[in-house]
């Protein structure tokens, strides 16, 4: 079908493209979809999993970037269900075909590789219209999305989901399932939005000490946050101030956020 429309995927967009039947129905079946639900896909390409997503779900929106794969996904998906988007995800005005703030919707997706990471945080962050997330990415992108703390790969993405989500892998996905293979592999990730935060301290200020501290990962934290904490502080938190910033849980920066607040 590429070579019928003169494309050769682009490396820039982060086009891999699933050619496994297998794959695609693991995914729709770790996305847990109820009868009658709406889905939204970022990155269809030539719509392998929407053609998937389309026998399961009562409406999906593809929303797909690059203009050269519009043709060879109509002529894939032209189920009455599926409607298909050119745009940009990381640009926000798609989104008004989400629809009324109460509509509900859930992100079935595998990823431009490129964008996976600051896409999905954007969402969590600012549109809870998506309640759960099934998306294929980089192996080493899941693992920094549900790492336990204390480990290399915790970090600020793994705050933040923990924040919004509860999450976790739900499957391996080897190279050999894409076209053109990628050299890492991938996994999908399952992450399902928590009625309400995890935690009570203000979103804000409690991130705002974690950007800092992480920019200097190697650092304690009596260091990284010096011109915001004082040891009263972390005496109030119950935190050690030698702590380095991949040690502290969320549930510890929310104490940390609380301890400090003016």
């Amino acid at each position: 079908m590429l070579g019928r429309h003169g494309i050769a995927p682009s490396r820039a967009l982060g086009q891999n493209f699933v050619v496994d039947h297998n794959t695609v129905a693991g995914v729709v079946r770790a996305a847990e979809l109820l009868p009658g639900c709406s889905v939204v896909e970022i990155g269809p390409g030539l719509g392998s999993l929407t053609a998937a997503l389309a026998d399961e779900a009562q409406h999906v929106l593809a929303v797909e970037a690059d203009r050269h794969l519009l043709a060879p996904l109509r002529e894939v998906v032209s189920a009455p269900n599926v409607e298909i988007v050119h745009a940009d995800a990381t640009n926000p005005e798609w989104r008004a075909k989400l629809g009324p703030s109460e509509r509900r919707w859930a992100l079935v997706s595998n990823l431009p590789y490129n964008i996976a990471v600051p896409l999905l945080l954007d969402l969590l962050d600012t549109e809870p219209r998506i309640e759960a997330f099934t998306v294929m990415v980089q192996k080493e992108v899941a693992e920094r999305l549900v790492a336990p703390a204390g480990t290399k790969a915790y970090g600020i993405p793994t705050l933040k989901v923990a924040y919004w989500c509860e999450a976790r892998i739900v499957r391996s996905v080897p190279p050999t399932v894409f076209h053109p293979r990628p050299r890492v592999s991938s996994a999908v990730v399952r992450l399902v939005r928590l009625p309400e935060p995890a935690v009570s301290a203000d979103p804000d200020r409690m991130f705002s000490l974690v950007r800092t501290a992480f920019g200097q990962r190697r650092k304690m934290l009596r260091r990284s946050l010096a011109a915001h904490l004082t040891p009263e502080h972390f005496a109030q938190a119950a935190i050690s101030p030698t702590a380095r910033p991949e040690q502290l849980t969320l549930q510890d920066w929310a104490r940390l956020t609380d301890a400090s607040a003016p």
